[in-house]
């Protein structure tokens, strides 16, 4: 049974970084595409970015792109979500998800979830 654990989240300033990790046990995470999503205070779970399993391919959603970056290390398996220039807009709770690239950042294709990890971007 895979188990999807999240770590990395915190609170940062405006424009600030951080490194969310997603790592797994039971069954390693090479064989799915994985997600981070993120969910604020009333408002819908949205797919931030995903990476496939197989080619590499890579989504962002538009208001993270250029900012974000998606990355997998297999040696570890363990997938990063690299955050930079972070906003205010930015803060939720950020879930790690794998499943499969069918359609990408489409949170039906993704079987495995983990807990959670806050991220809070405030001055």
């Amino acid at each position: 049974q895979l188990q999807i654990v999240e770590s990395g989240g915190g609170l940062v300033q405006p424009g600030g970084s951080l490194r969310l990790s997603c790592g797994s046990s039971g069954v390693r995470l090479d064989y799915y595409a994985i997600g981070w999503f993120r969910q604020a205070p009333g408002k819908e779970r949205e797919g931030v970015s995903c990476l496939s399993s197989s080619d590499g391919s890579t989504y962002y959603a538009p208001s993270v792109k250029g900012r974000f970056t998606i990355s997998r290390d297999n040696a570890k398996s363990t997938v990063y979500l690299i955050m930079n220039s972070l906003e205010p807009e930015d803060t939720a709770v950020y879930y790690c998800a794998a499943g499969n690239w069918g359609r990408p950042c489409h949170d039906d294709e993704y079987d495995y979830w983990g807990q959670g990890t806050q991220v809070t971007v405030s001055s």
